[in-house]
């Protein structure tokens, strides 16, 4: 141990980054290099960035000096989304000495040669219409669940948004590939699978290097709800056209896939959602909604939206706001529309002003709270399955039920990554939800 050289990471951004930061992690183990953690003394760093958020820009330089403060000697890599989209940006950042781009990212330890400090950081970026081959991954965000990376990469061409330059054309894992991941997942003992893309719901395209494919989501989901040991199933985050109502009957009389849906919205305007070339009208997302409550009326349904795009008035957002209060859905995802480079939106007119903006996000925020007690309030009584998870937080073990109601209980090492059958009793001050045992480890 004592000659092998360590390294650390640090990931910003989605499950996505999550899952492929263990890909790279694993890569580097297998080169003989010993994992440790950020905090820790490390001959390299390896940072996985982010383009979505503004902060992630902010936040990738105070990374680099944390590194730093730790080992001022260490090499210093950063991949990524943000490193696809402005390497050389990256590379000015003091103590940078090597920037990766999208398929790059993945063969890092061939790029590591000395660990010598570069005055300036050393660019390996290829232009995104190289992003055509697929790599894939998965992660443990803790023992009771996987991140399982099924697609990547994205064919839609919405005007806010960075991440076709990023990470380049929608391609897909073979079946025999997200399969055999699965396996390998189930025989650690781990209990549940997130499904996580770019946009997972166009899985299938590229499975085969070009855009032909015999496979579609719904293969998909029909095939991994029969691998076995696997005791539950999330779809992460699905776009409203994507998701047909043969998935949404298939969850619904499925053995492992769970009442719960991430559809992203973005507006409740259809002035809105023509001015980001979204593909598809609120009309066809109340359908959804309502697919999903007629076969499945405990689901959960959390919903992305976006306030203060370019255009949007008081009556844009009001309609917004009234439509998802009308909305029979259970918590919101909202984000505060930002700038970025090179894409349509940035262009447009009808800037609104960041405090509006920041008015609006808080709105929207309140109304989420309101929205999740509801569900919860409508939950209370019923018998669910929890997944504890294995943390210790001031005394109390939290988990999830397979409608994803946070529950919480005293703390017992002995439930973590246990499965169990509850009865829903009361809500807690805290906003979680008290419980009481059936009896029945599942």
């Amino acid at each position: 141990m004592e000659n092998k050289k360590k390294v650390a990471f640090y990931t910003l951004g989605c499950k996505l980054n999550f899952s492929e930061t263990s890909t790279i992690a694993r890569n580097f183990q297998n080169e003989g290099f010993y994992r440790v953690d950020f905090e820790e003394i490390a001959d390299i760093y390896v940072i996985n960035t982010c383009s979505v958020t503004e902060n992630a820009d902010k936040q990738f330089k105070q990374i680099v000096k944390k590194a730093l403060k730790v080992n001022e000697k260490a090499f210093v890599a950063a991949v990524g989304c943000y490193a696809q989209l402005k390497p050389e940006e990256l590379a000015t950042v003091d103590g940078v000495d090597l920037v990766l781009g999208a398929t790059e990212k993945f063969k890092i330890t061939d790029y590591i040669n000395d660990l010598s400090k570069n005055d300036m950081g050393e660019v390996h970026s290829c232009e995104i219409e190289e992003a055509d081959f697929y790599v894939g991954s998965y992660s443990f965000g803790d023992r009771t669940r996987a991140f399982l990376k099924v697609q990547d990469g994205c064919d839609y061409k919405c005007t806010y948004c960075t991440i076709p330059f990023a990470r380049g054309i929608s391609r897909s894992d073979t079946m025999e590939g997200v399969l055999q991941n699965a396996k390998e997942i189930s025989a650690k003992g781990i209990k549940e699978i997130v499904l996580t893309g770019v946009n997972i719901g166009d899985y299938g395209k590229g499975e085969f290097g070009n855009k032909k494919h015999e496979h579609t989501f719904l293969d998909l989901v029909t095939e991994l709800d029969k691998v076995e040991g696997i005791e539950r199933l999330r779809i992460s985050s699905i776009e409203p056209n994507l998701l047909k109502n043969e998935t949404i009957e298939l969850v619904s009389k499925s053995r492992a896939f769970v009442p719960h849906f991430h559809i992203p919205l973005q507006s409740g305007s259809n002035d809105i959602l023509k001015k980001m070339k979204r593909r598809y009208m609120k009309e066809l997302y109340v359908d959804r909604v309502n697919k999903i409550r007629e076969v499945m009326p405990h689901a959960c349904i959390g919903v992305d939206v976006i306030v203060g795009f370019p255009g949007e008035t008081d009556e844009h957002f009001l309609e917004t706001y009234r439509f998802l209060n009308d909305l029979d859905i259970s918590y919101l995802h909202v984000f505060t529309y930002s700038e970025r480079d090179n894409t349509e939106a940035a262009e447009m007119e009808g800037i609104v002003a960041k405090n509006v903006r920041a008015k609006r996000s808080k709105m929207l925020r309140g109304l989420s709270v309101k929205k999740r007690r509801s569900f919860y309030e409508s939950q209370i009584g019923t018998n669910r399955t929890v997944l504890f998870e294995s943390e210790n937080k001031e005394g109390y073990i939290h988990g999830f039920t397979e409608n994803y109601v946070k529950v919480k209980t005293p703390w017992n090492p002995e439930l973590a990554n246990t499965l169990h059958e509850i009865k829903l009793t009361h809500i807690d001050e805290d906003g979680s939800v008290r419980l009481e045992f059936l009896g029945v480890e599942v």
